[in-house]
């Protein structure tokens, strides 16, 4: 079994729209699957990732209402890979804004890596708006997890690349 075979046939948008949230940054903002399901919102990775149309696979569209969004400076928000007002905790705002734009009372967590420390950061900030939260490629964003993502990893795996680029 390949992992093309574990996903969800692939889906377009039934809503895209660009989100201003404050002066300075608009988000990529994007649903695909039942627009009366269950609420998720998926987090990306990073840095400065951003979702692909692959990431709308994961949900059951029959089953689920999937948010997908680019984080500041990631991906297709602009500015592109700005890095001014953008902490965790501008992020955490960003969803809290997403969902009121979208109607959505309360929704379910997803997130990867980066977006896995993300929905630990808003669910503890909004308990009461998170129905669940998962979880995979936990990055907490420890110093430890810093060193190994972004020196032993490149070190360890391609070390000829690593010696390149130092």
């Amino acid at each position: 079994m390949d992992s093309d075979s574990l996903l969800h046939r692939p889906l377009e948008p039934f809503d895209i729209r660009r989100l201003a949230v404050d002066d300075m940054h608009t988000l990529h903002v994007e649903q695909v699957g039942n627009p009366g399901g269950l609420p998720v919102v998926f987090l990306h990775g990073g840095p400065g990732s951003g979702c692909n149309p692959e990431q709308r696979r994961y949900f059951d569209p029959g089953t689920f209402r999937a948010v997908l969004f680019d984080q500041r400076g990631a991906g297709r928000s602009t500015p592109k890979r700005c890095l001014l007002r953008n902490t965790t905790q501008d992020l955490v705002a960003d969803m809290e804004r997403i969902r009121e734009a979208l109607g959505i009372p309360r929704w379910m967590l997803v997130g990867g890596s980066w977006g896995a420390t993300l929905a630990l950061a808003y669910a503890e900030a909004h308990p009461e708006r998170t129905l669940g939260i998962v979880l995979r490629a936990v990055f907490l964003g420890t110093p430890e997890e810093f060193r190994w993502a972004f020196e032993g990893a490149a070190q360890t795996v391609y070390p000829e690349l690593w010696r390149g680029l130092v």
